[in-house]
């Protein structure tokens, strides 16, 4: 009891100077014509966490908060153990996305819509299959090199980092090792990024997301099916995706027709540009705003050490993680922290916000959560999900995100361009610009 009032106290004090801090800041933002920027910050996000984790862990609210998918209010959960409590439930709290998994596929689910069944155990199933866990580090990862190294090798002493490094590395990526060429690059960036937009983001439901969201999809799908009907009939030895998919279908495995294939391939596209690119722009700008964080980077960078540069590349994505919340649909009437004092029920149809970033902030669980310790156990990380639905691509996300951004730290001089170039471009949920300076080679 003792020492749970020793994580306590400090818990409720850091809620109270939170709320203060918040107060000031949001009469600030209020007079100013800027409230939406102060709470669509993940710093301002952290306040607003912290006061909860404080006084109100686990709320439920009439408000629809989310009105793309139906539901019969909001509820919110912000310490850890809800959170995972959450995520565990697949039965309890669905994922909400067929509707419009349907949508971007003109009929068909996919396993990122699915809750757990035969079909989605199938499916997954065979998608490990063909994308491998030794992949990561025998095909992947030697590629992104070569590729993160030449980008920044060939820029002048200044490099628009979403735009020239980190949506190309990954674009190349489904390219090469996915088995999906295309001549336009620019376009498969511009689609998935709509369409992930369109499936994960967009919580209101709106037109203007919509409508070029699924003229996106169209072409994918379009596009898919042609390089699956290019290399159709005409196995060969390529160790890609595509390649291994195709290698299943002759084999008769269930479940690999060529429309689960483009239906699978999609969601990889989908999950795997828009995420990877935002998570190093995030954790980059992470780094700059510390000086001696970016310092034990770079010097990481530098003599080649890997696996420090990685603790320091996702500590910082820590704090700006790509989603600060993940949503699921309460199925029933549930209970959530039975037996406990922050016990919450939950009616059916309830769409339930897991803080994912509160939860990587939360004192009953993380050893010194503000401070910026690079090592922690990976376990402390909640940075691509949680539970079935983590993210299918945490593998490749682990292990491009710090490779991607590797030869840019071993630069001399990294900083910031001045003024908003600076800074990340915030116009839509994901960086389309942050230009920095470094010293030529």
């Amino acid at each position: 009891m003792i020492g749970a009032a020793r994580i306590h106290l400090p818990m409720w004090w850091a809620g109270l100077t939170a709320a203060a801090r918040l107060a000031g800041a949001g009469f600030r933002a209020w007079r100013g014509g800027n409230l939406a920027a102060l709470l669509g910050g993940s710093a301002g996000q952290r306040e607003v966490f912290t006061v909860l984790r404080a006084f109100a862990p686990n709320i439920r609210l009439q408000r629809r908060f989310v009105t793309a998918y139906e539901n019969t209010g909001t509820a919110i959960v912000t310490r850890r153990s809800e959170v995972t409590e959450v995520l565990e439930r697949e039965a309890d709290f669905a994922v909400v996305y067929e509707p419009k998994m349907r949508a971007i596929t003109a009929g068909e689910n996919f396993f990122l819509g699915m809750q757990d069944s035969v079909a989605y155990q199938r499916d997954v199933s065979l998608m490990r299959l063909a994308a491998r866990r030794d992949d990561v580090a025998r095909l992947v990862l030697p590629f992104v090199a070569e590729e993160a190294a030449r980008i920044v090798a060939a820029a002048p002493g200044r490099l628009d980092v979403p735009d020239a490094l980190t949506r190309r590395v990954p674009a190349r990526i489904v390219m090469r090792y996915f088995g999906l060429p295309t001549e336009n690059e620019d376009r498969l960036i511009e689609q998935a990024t709509l369409m992930f937009w369109y499936l994960f983001v967009d919580l209101k439901g709106e037109e203007s997301v919509s409508v070029p969201a699924l003229q996106a999809a169209a072409e994918a799908r379009a596009w898919i099916d042609g390089c699956i009907a290019a290399r159709q009939g005409t196995p060969d030895a390529a160790e890609d995706v595509l390649a291994r998919c195709l290698a299943l279908q002759a084999a008769g495995m269930p479940g690999t027709d060529d429309l689960a294939i483009r239906n699978n391939l999609i969601g990889l596209v989908i999950g795997l540009i828009p995420t990877l690119s935002k998570a190093a722009v995030q954790a980059l700008s992470q780094l700059l705003d510390r000086p001696e964080a970016l310092a034990a980077a770079q010097a990481a960078a530098r003599a080649g050490d890997d696996v420090r540069l990685a603790e320091i590349v996702f500590e910082a994505l820590r704090f700006d993680p790509v989603n600060p919340m993940i949503y699921r649909r309460a199925t029933r009437d549930v209970e959530i922290a039975r037996g406990t004092r922050r016990a919450l029920k939950i009616p059916a149809g309830t769409m339930v916000l897991a803080a994912n970033l509160s939860a990587m902030f939360d004192p009953m669980a993380m050893e010194e959560p503000e401070a910026f310790r690079p090592g922690r156990p990976w376990g402390d990380y909640m940075l691509w999900g949680y539970g079935m639905h983590a993210c299918f691509g945490a593998q490749i996300n682990r292990a491009v995100v710090p490779a991607m951004l590797k030869p840019l730290l071993a630069r001399g001089g990294l900083r910031r361009a001045e003024g908003e170039a600076g800074r990340i471009d915030g116009r839509t949920p994901f960086p389309a610009h942050m230009t920095v300076l470094f010293d030529a080679a």
